[in-house]
C-alpha cells in the first residue's frame, strides 16, 4: 500500500484553529500511530502555504523562507508511514500549484481535506476574521478583490468551497477531496475532530484534546468599532504587528466588550453568499467527493432576524470604545508592574554577580 499524504488545507473558520490544536498537542502520538506531522512548529505550515502558491510576500517573513514546502517534502520522504500537513492558506492553491505538490512527493497517495460550514454563516465570519487582521472595508465590500488569485489568502479563492472543490477536484482524484461539514451549534468540536482523525484511519478518542476551541468571536457592535479604528493604524503594517496586536491584543486579547452579537450582510451580498453555498451543495451531492457528514449542514440561509454593521449606532461604538479604554489601561498598568518587576529582578542579579566578582577579585589580591 502507497502512503498517504493529507493536506487540510482549511476552510477558515471551519474549527481549524482547534484541529490544529489537537494535532500540534498530539505530534508524538501521531507518530506512535504511523503519522507525521512534519515541521517543528505550526508555523512551518504557514510559510509552506506561501510557498506552494508562490506568494511574493514569503521573501518578508522572519526566519528561515528559502524553501519552507521542501524542507517539509523532504522530511516527509524520509518517513515511512502517513503525513499530514494543515494551514488553510493552501485552500487558494491553483490547481496547477496543487498539480506540482502531487508531483514534490513521489510514492505518496495526495489527499485533501477541507472542513466547511454554509457560505452564509462563513462568508460574515470570514469578513470578521479580516477585520480583526486589519482589514477595514465594509462587510459588503469584502473581498477587496473579486478575481481569483491564488496570493490573496483573504480572497474568494480561500473560502468558497465550490471554487475550492473545482480546483483541487482537477489536481485530485474527487475521492481523495474529504468534506466535513460542520454546523455550529447542532454538531460539537469533539464530533469534528473524531470525524478528521477517522478520515485518517486514526481513533479520535485516543488523543487527548481541548474542552473547548479558541479563535473568540466579536460581536457586530465590536467588529464594526474595530473596522473604524484600523485606519488609524497604518504603521501597523507587518504580518507580526496585525497578528500580535491588532488580533492578539486588541481583538482578542480581552480589550474589545466579549457581546458576541451575531450579524450579517447586506442583501446583495447574502444572495450572493448563497448562490456560491448552494453551487457547492450541487457539486458535493454529484461530483464524487467524499462527504464525512451531512451536506445539508452546508445549505446556505437567509438570517434576515440579523443585524447589519450599518445599524450600529455610534451611542453603542462609544459604550464599547469606553470599555476598552478602561480595559487597555489596566492592561498596560498590568504589563508595566510586570516590566518594572523583571527590571528590578534583573538588576538584583547583576547587583549580585558584581558583587561576587568584586570578592574573587579581593582575594586574589589578597593573596597576592
Amino acid at each position: 500500500m502507497s502512503r498517504r499524504a493529507f493536506l487540510h488545507i482549511g476552510l477558515p473558520k471551519t474549527g481549524t484553529t482547534y484541529l490544529q490544536q489537537i494535532l500540534w498537542d498530539n505530534k508524538p502520538r501521531l507518530a506512535e500511530r504511523g503519522v507525521l506531522l512534519p515541521g517543528g512548529t505550526r508555523r512551518r505550515h504557514l510559510l509552506a502555504s506561501l510557498d506552494v502558491r508562490q506568494d511574493p510576500r514569503l521573501s518578508r517573513r522572519s526566519g528561515d523562507v528559502a524553501s519552507p514546502w521542501q524542507d517539509l517534502v523532504e522530511e516527509c520522504l524520509r518517513w515511512d508511514g502517513d503525513v499530514l500537513v494543515s494551514h488553510e492558506f493552501f485552500a487558494a492553491a491553483s490547481s496547477e500549484q496543487v498539480g506540482r505538490v502531487v508531483d514534490s512527493l513521489p510514492g505518496f497517495e495526495v489527499h485533501a481535506i477541507i472542513t466547511a460550514r454554509a457560505m452564509s454563516d462563513l462568508g460574515v465570519s470570514r469578513w470578521q476574521e479580516w477585520v480583526k487582521s486589519g482589514g477595514a472595508l465594509p462587510i459588503d465590500s469584502y473581498p477587496r478583490k473579486q478575481r481569483y488569485d491564488p496570493t490573496d489568502e483573504w480572497g474568494w479563492g480561500s473560502f468558497d468551497l465550490a471554487d475550492i472543490l473545482e480546483r483541487w477536484g482537477r489536481a485530485l482524484l474527487p475521492g481523495r477531496v474529504h468534506v466535513l461539514p460542520i454546523a455550529p451549534g447542532r454538531s460539537t468540536p469533539e464530533d469534528l475532530w473524531l470525524r478528521f482523525a477517522r478520515v485518517l484511519d486514526l481513533d479520535g478518542r485516543q488523543f487527548e484534546v481541548p474542552e473547548a476551541p479558541a479563535n473568540p468571536s466579536l460581536g457586530v457592535v465590536e467588529v464594526e468599532l474595530l473596522r473604524r479604528i484600523n485606519p488609524l493604524l497604518h504603521d501597523f503594517r507587518s504580518a507580526a504587528d496585525r497578528g500580535n496586536w491588532i488580533r492578539g491584543f486588541l481583538a482578542e486579547g480581552g480589550i474589545l466588550p466579549d457581546r458576541r452579537e451575531r450579524f450579517r450582510a447586506g442583501e446583495d451580498k447574502q444572495r450572493d453568499l448563497v448562490e456560491r453555498g448552494e453551487r457547492a451543495v450541487a457539486l458535493l451531492s454529484t461530483g464524487g467527493y467524499d462527504v464525512q457528514g451531512d451536506v445539508e449542514d452546508l445549505r446556505p440561509g437567509y438570517p434576515r432576524d440579523l443585524r447589519h454593521p450599518d445599524e450600529v449606532s455610534d451611542a453603542e461604538m462609544l459604550e464599547s470604545a469606553t470599555v476598552a479604554i478602561a480595559n487597555m489601561l489596566r492592561a498596560v498598568r498590568s504589563l508595566t508592574e510586570e516590566r518594572d518587576a523583571l527590571l528590578r529582578k534583573r538588576r538584583g542579579h547583576l547587583a549580585a554577580v558584581a558583587a561576587g566578582s568584586w570578592r574573587q577579585l579581593w582575594r586574589r589580591l589578597s593573596r597576592t
